[in-house]
């Protein structure tokens, strides 16, 4: 169970989090997790390049470790990058402590402001602990949700998420990962002609 576009009152319970990015500028913020990942994040940025898009990319150690040419080439692109943890740990079911060196440990790798948390699980006490351990953090979350990873959607529904949820200002997840891979690659492309055509931009966080 999930919701695809975030409600208000969800907003209001964790003003300290980021849905939304500023609106007025007809801006959408594109955001993927759990790269880098080769194929699929390669992917991700022709299909940016071709329309001149700018996105964010919320990486996990883990995965940077394993790829580091892969994750060179999100950074040559010009592209936002985000801390995911290390290991992507589910907050609600991990240790204060043991979250934060994940977190730190991916810290050391990506050293960015910019922080997503796994299935969008934190705790209070960890938002805290970490705004303690690095003051400029901004916890980053979503407006619209893909639904790209859902294994009983189908791909024509995953665009449509996205098509009929995202307006100016909205930060929208998808993923680049192996298991998401056969929606988003169908749905991004067809997403950026879509509000292209509407006369918005992608920006990056």
């Amino acid at each position: 169970m999930y919701l695809v576009k975030t409600p208000w009152w969800l907003k209001k319970l964790y003003p300290q989090l980021i849905w939304n990015a500023e609106p007025g500028n007809r801006s959408i913020f594109l955001t993927f997790d759990d790269g880098p990942i080769p194929i699929v994040t390669p992917f991700v940025l022709n299909i940016l390049k071709k329309y001149d898009a700018r996105a964010t990319f919320f990486c996990i150690g883990d995965n940077v470790s394993k790829h580091p040419d892969v994750f060179e080439e999100v950074k040559q692109a010009g592209h936002s990058i985000g801390n995911h943890t290390y290991n992507h740990l589910r907050g609600w079911d991990t240790d204060d402590q043991v979250y934060l060196q994940n977190y730190l440990k991916a810290n050391e790798l990506l050293n960015t402001p910019l922080f997503r948390p796994p299935y969008g699980r934190i705790k209070r006490s960890q938002i805290k602990l970490l705004q303690q351990a690095r003051p400029d953090i901004q916890i980053i979350m979503w407006d619209v949700l893909s639904g790209d990873f859902d294994m009983s959607l189908k791909r024509e529904e995953a665009l449509k998420n996205v098509t009929k949820n995202a307006g100016d200002g909205s930060i929208v997840l998808f993923h680049d990962s192996i298991k998401a891979f056969h929606k988003m690659e169908y749905a991004l492309p067809l997403v950026l002609e879509h509000f292209t055509r509407l006369g918005f931009t992608f920006k990056a966080l």
